[in-house]
């Protein structure tokens, strides 16, 4: 079991704190927790439409009063917010290496319900097989070794619960031109993840502006005009046309701002999850892509 190296006191809880990995990139974990310390103002709006994207392929039924999961990466707080709002009995245990976590427990509140952890992936101190449900949206590519982390985040599910995971896709299932746009779109994230952290924030934001909201405000005017979606979804950033603005710009320094970034097909995926010991997986037909849940065997 993992040793706490000190502990961090704020208003709403102590959260303690473990050192050591053999899987992460310290320059990714700054960079994220320089992100979720400006990006934590989400309101509930946001919360629970983002929320519904990712979750849209748990079964309600999976999750009770006895329900014990876990939010492996937890950046913000975010999901952990939307699952005690949209269930109220559930137990989440909410865990990152940065410094994000104290965003998280700004979001989170007070909440007897939930509990804090600064840790990496592979370093979570529970037992094997502790939680009912395990999930990490958007973090393990991120890491260096994403099949490794994602192995260490099954262990701690239990035989027969369920680890939900999104990883970013490669486009494989998008036409040619997407993937000319992500190699251009590549070459300004690793110009922009190097700047300093103001400078990078404010260029994001810029990048929001520029980049993003063309195809957003012209995605909405299809939708306005009665343009179906299978039509819209073929073009870039179609995904951000129901989404705040707040939300574009903290995407915005998401996709650019971060130093470390993998992408994975959906075969890929798939062999890295039954790799880990899962089956009986099922991914979301619906974006972001792709975002996958899989029984613990």
């Amino acid at each position: 079991m993992a040793t706490i190296a000190r502990e961090l006191t704020t208003k709403n809880r102590v959260i303690p704190s473990y050192e050591g990995s053999e899987n992460i990139d310290p320059h990714t974990v700054s960079s994220f927790g320089e992100e979720w310390s400006s990006f934590h103002g989400f309101s509930e709006k946001d919360i629970l439409a983002l929320g519904e994207q990712y979750f849209d392929i748990v079964h309600p039924g999976l999750l009770d009063e006895s329900s014990q999961l876990a939010d492996i990466g937890c950046g913000s707080g975010r999901f952990i917010k939307y699952l005690r709002l949209k269930y109220p009995a559930v137990s989440v245990t909410g865990i990152d290496p940065s410094s994000a976590i104290l965003a998280a427990d700004n979001l989170v509140g007070k909440d007897d319900k939930v509990t804090l952890i600064q840790a990496a992936a592979d370093n979570i101190p529970f037992p094997d097989g502790h939680f009912d449900l395990v999930y990490s949206l958007g973090v393990l590519h991120h890491i260096p070794d994403t099949a490794k982390a994602l192995k260490d985040c099954v262990k701690k599910v239990k035989k027969d619960g369920h680890f939900l995971v999104y990883l970013y896709y490669n486009l494989d299932n998008k036409p040619y031109y997407f993937k000319i746009i992500f190699f251009l779109s590549n070459l300004i994230r690793r110009v922009v993840s190097r700047m300093p952290a103001g400078l990078k924030k404010a260029f994001c934001a810029f990048l929001a502006i520029v980049l993003y909201m063309p195809f957003v405000l012209l995605c909405r005017f299809l939708r306005v005009i009665g343009v179906p979606k299978r039509i819209r979804q073929n073009i870039p950033l179609q995904v951000y046309e129901n989404q705040s603005f707040y939300i574009i710009r903290n995407d915005s320094l998401d996709r650019f701002g971060t130093p470390l970034e993998q992408r994975f097909s959906r075969k890929q995926i798939q062999a890295m999850m039954e790799e880990a010991g899962l089956a009986h997986i099922v991914f979301s037909e619906k974006t972001p892509y792709w975002h996958a849940i899989g029984q613990k065997m």
